[in-house]
């Protein structure tokens, strides 16, 4: 007592003595005029002091966060996870000694509490558990005092509260941060969420849905795993279970919630989390306590209730020792570390300035101003596409023009004499013409011919698509899909009638192939020559130099018709025998030639017919040999198309699979039973197209 005796006789003196202990001792620094004159021995060695006069009672409390002592029987706060994840207690024995208080049979409950930097985080748990001692730093600087995860145990609950840091610090650690506090919130049984404000921000509601969804994804599992090795398997279920959410809000200017509509706060709540369309599945329960602090101080009554209440229940998770507690976290930081690439999200994202257009091929982005259109500049992304059939995205490019350095794109343009006769369209061959260098590439047969084009005169190089973007023309692979029709229609056909099918094909290809001079095989009844009157079992020719129809008795003899462009002896009836000559002329020396062009096709169907026309089984060979060749580029491939894309039927030996000549999709026959012209695919006739590309046009 003479110390202090000694600083209450001095009058200019007495302040610097007593900042002097204020630096020493932390004393505080608010003084009001008082009375008397007190002291007691504090836990730290030094008296209280009563100041008469002039100076207000001076009382020495411990700094808890500052404190390395252990069991002295008081509350202490320790720093548990520093800002960069490490855990700062080195084992289970520490972490027990830590928590002041705590005997070693009871089991305890972990309480979280998250908010923004600057809500009374720390104010809140201390005013909640430990009767308003300064257990967890509070501060009125600006700078947060929080930093990392700090623990404290309230004996008289057998509770470890976890305060933790703010979500309005540092944006430099700012992912790492929200990864550490999803840790605390696994192993917490209760989380409050702090908002000192007017109003629920959507700051909240985004943490709280990411949180769930983590938890539900990742920490759960996790959890799963640590407690089945530590906890009863039967109680291992409860335990993985979410923590109860209890959002305290303190208002000021508005009220907080109530119920409205019919609807209690609950269900208030989660419509916005609804809205923003995210849930809160990883949370066993939902509370939420609201008040109004007009004249400070805040009244933590009604939280202390709430939280009072769900440390009691035991329906949500079971209380567990300290021991497991620590090691759920270790297990949990240390499968959930590592490093995170540090970065600051700009105010304005470029996805908000740049045009939402997403390419249907790649589903990339374009990378063009929003509104670009409205400049007529078109939609662009420098990045490579992705080739789908369906699409037919891609296009050829120039080699001589692209290595000169100005690529060009070139076309592909087939010879169509007569549209009615697709296999001479097949047939014709087709051209790659460049608008610079001219004709590049020539193919002798569909085919067979030529080596592929991008093996020699061209790249390829893929196309993005964008919506309202005209496809490119499928028309270079129509000619090969129609003989594949072609054959197709023949096995059909074949199979449907019960007569003796080469009868039928023979007349049936002769027809299609037929030169303009011949008469068709529908007109044909009797045989010019004897007059015998065909049946539809019997055998038709066409003479080679008049074209009409003959028996084959009456069509024995041969030889060359140059002037119809048949170069060889070919058959001819006997009366165009007689008129020539019993004698064939010499071939080689004609110098009458005919169009060889309009019997080439004629010539390759006597071909097909000589190899299908013995069984009608054999077709089903060659279609299946040239369907893949035959496929045009923008159709889904067979071996994709394994189910109805309209019905979602699987195909199979009953549900036989056709395409649609519009969106080149795999359907069945009850969802394409539409024909229409498609012109922009190459289909100028009615051709089959599924329900949905048929609607389209009504």
């Amino acid at each position: 007592m003479n110390v202090y005796r000694d600083v209450l006789s001095m009058d200019d003196n007495c302040y610097g003595r007593l900042g002097h202990l204020k630096n020493q001792h932390k004393l505080p620094a608010i003084m009001t005029p008082v009375s008397t004159i007190s002291s007691a021995h504090s836990d730290f060695g030094l008296p209280d002091v009563t100041l008469t006069s002039h100076f207000t009672s001076l009382k020495l409390t411990p700094d808890y966060n500052d404190s390395d002592e252990e069991g002295d029987g008081h509350c202490h706060s320790f720093l548990l996870l520093d800002e960069k994840e490490r855990l700062k207690v080195s084992s289970v024995e520490a972490f027990v000694k830590r928590l002041n208080g705590y005997k070693s049979t009871s089991p305890v409950k972990v309480i979280s509490i998250f908010g923004n930097t600057g809500d009374g985080k720390s104010y809140t748990l201390n005013q909640c558990f430990f009767r308003g001692a300064e257990v967890f730093r509070t501060s009125s600087e600006q700078k947060a005092c929080t930093v990392g995860v700090w623990a404290a145990f309230d004996p008289s609950l057998n509770v470890v509260c976890l305060d933790t840091e703010g979500f309005s610090g540092s944006t430099v650690h700012n992912k790492q941060r929200t990864r550490l506090l999803l840790k605390v919130l696994a192993v917490s049984d209760v989380v409050i969420y702090r908002v000192k404000g007017e109003r629920l921000q959507d700051d909240m509601f985004n943490f709280l849905g990411s949180a769930s969804k983590s938890y539900i994804k990742h920490f759960q599992k996790a959890l799963l795993t640590v407690c089945s090795r530590s906890i009863d398997p039967i109680k291992c279920a409860d335990s993985v279970k979410g923590p109860t959410l209890c959002i305290f809000h303190e208002t000021r200017n508005t009220e907080p919630l109530g119920c409205y509509n019919g609807k209690d706060v609950s269900e208030q709540i989660q419509d916005r989390f609804h809205e923003l369309q995210l849930d809160i599945d990883g949370f066993a329960s939902l509370r939420y306590v609201g008040i109004q602090t007009i004249i400070p101080p805040t009244d933590f009554g009604q939280i202390r209730e709430v939280l009072n209440e769900e440390i009691k229940k035991n329906c949500n998770r079971p209380q567990r020792s300290p021991h497991i507690v620590y090691l759920t976290l270790k297990a949990l930081n240390d499968k959930f570390t590592g490093v995170i690439k540090t970065s600051i999200e700009p105010l304005f994202p470029d996805q908000h300035l740049t045009c939402p257009t997403v390419c249907q091929s790649c589903e990339q982005r374009c990378s063009n101003s929003v509104g670009h259109l409205k400049d007529n500049i078109p939609h662009f992304n420098n990045s490579k596409c992705r080739y789908q059939s369906q699409f037919e995205n891609s296009v050829y490019i120039c080699k001589v023009c692209t290595d000169n350095g100005t690529p060009v794109v070139v076309t592909t343009n087939y010879t169509n004499d007569n549209q009615n006769s697709w296999l001479k369209y097949a047939l014709s061959g087709y051209t790659i013409d460049c608008p610079v260098c001219g004709v590049i590439y020539r193919s002798k047969q569909y085919w067979y011919g030529n080596n592929d084009p991008e093996k020699s005169v061209v790249y390829t190089e893929t196309k993005h698509i964008w919506p309202g973007m005209d496809l490119p023309s499928s028309s270079s692979m129509n000619p090969a899909r129609k003989v594949l029709d072609g054959v197709t229609y023949l096995s059909e056909t074949v199979a449907s009638v019960s007569y003796e099918p080469s009868r039928l094909l023979s007349s049936w290809v002769a027809d299609q192939f037929a030169p303009k001079y011949w008469k068709p095989n529908a007109e044909i009844k009797e045989c010019i020559v004897c007059k015998l009157q065909f049946s539809s079992t019997s055998i038709k020719h066409h003479c080679r130099a008049c074209g009409e129809g003959v028996c084959d008795e009456c069509s024995k003899r041969t030889l060359c018709v140059p002037e119809r462009g048949w170069n060889t002896p070919v058959r001819v009836c006997n009366f165009c025998y007689k008129r020539s000559g019993s004698i064939s002329s010499n071939c080689s020396d004609s110098s009458s030639r005919g169009d060889e062009n309009e019997v080439g096709a004629r010539k390759f169907s006597e071909a097909v017919v000589q190899t299908l026309s013995s069984v009608a089984s054999v077709l089903e060979y060659p279609k299946n040999l040239i369907k893949d060749t035959a496929r045009p580029s923008y159709w889904v491939p067979d071996s994709e198309a394994l189910e109805c894309y309209m019905c979602k039927s699987e195909f199979g030996s009953t549900l036989i699979l056709h395409h649609c000549r519009d969106c080149g999709h795999g359907v069945c026959s009850s969802c394409s039973n539409h024909r229409k012209p498609v012109p922009h695919r190459g289909w100028p006739n009615p051709v089959r197209v599924c329900d949905l590309c048929s609607n389209q046009d009504t």
